[in-house]
């Protein structure tokens, strides 16, 4: 049997503020993704759940202790950055440290000048719609020699640039949407709209290296062993609701998707 899940009732409960016109509310000009965390955690505890709030580069944002999951919270201005989203202190996975992770995306109006403004639309997804790789543990490492006087520290600190459910997903616009994998048992509150199913590339990046003399970076490829492995995925809305189905974007030239 498959461990217990909240999943579902945090999306409802999502779905439901979003409906009952409950805004974001910008308590101070702090750090950009906040307000829209802040909303997100008051989500939580109307659900009544228990759950731990992580620190600053922790992941993911929101543990649960009754359950085996992770909430992390991605903040999106509406228009604006909307494709992508930087990852700071891990690499995107549907399964970190014994737990799920669920990503939580919610678009906001990127113009707005008060302090309060609604969420515009809403993914939740299992993080293995964003990355099946679990094998690869995100470590920051350093040198020193760097300079003339060779007393200067390099620190290798990496950023991933992840394409968001918007950029992957076409009928996702103005809508609430639950992404799970296939084999999640459905839930009645919940009305099945798309079957997705991303598949795996030949080729794994499995190391790089960058040139200080002409300031260039080279990836070095390895055959993934998975290549060509299908995972399949479904969308779903609260029953009842209307909204179009949802599919996978093809990926075309400049997509987030292909590499550069």
């Amino acid at each position: 049997m498959p461990p217990p899940s909240h999943v579902v009732d945090t999306f409802l409960e999502c779905t439901r503020a979003i409906s009952s016109g409950e805004l974001i509310r910008r308590e101070s000009r702090r750090d950009k993704e906040f307000h829209f965390q802040d909303w997100f955690e008051a989500r939580l505890k109307a659900t009544g759940v228990h759950f731990d709030k992580s620190g600053r580069n922790a992941y993911p944002d929101f543990v649960l202790v009754e359950f085996q999951e992770g909430f992390e919270v991605k903040g999106l201005a509406w228009p604006g950055r909307e494709a992508t989203f930087d990852s700071n202190s891990q690499v995107p996975c549907g399964y970190h440290n014994g737990r799920n992770v669920y990503y939580i995306f919610g678009r906001y109006p990127a113009e707005e000048e008060g302090d309060e403004y609604p969420v515009v639309d809403l993914v939740v997804c299992h993080g293995d719609f964003l990355n099946a790789d679990y094998e690869y543990v995100h470590e920051n490492k350093s040198f020193r020699g760097f300079g003339g006087y060779g007393d200067i520290m390099i620190r290798d600190r990496k950023m991933y640039v992840v394409p968001t459910p918007f950029a992957l997903t076409a009928g996702t616009t103005g809508q609430q949407t639950l992404i799970l994998p296939a084999d999640v048992s459905a839930d009645p509150r919940l009305e099945l709209v798309g079957e997705l199913v991303r598949v795996e590339k030949d080729k794994l990046v499995a190391a790089y290296t960058f040139d200080l003399r002409t300031n260039t970076l080279k990836p070095e490829h390895m055959p993934n062993p998975e290549a060509g492995k299908p995972h399949h995925f479904r969308a779903y809305r609260p029953k009842g609701s209307n909204g179009p189905a949802v599919s996978l974007k093809t990926a075309t030239a400049g997509d987030p998707r292909q590499p550069s």
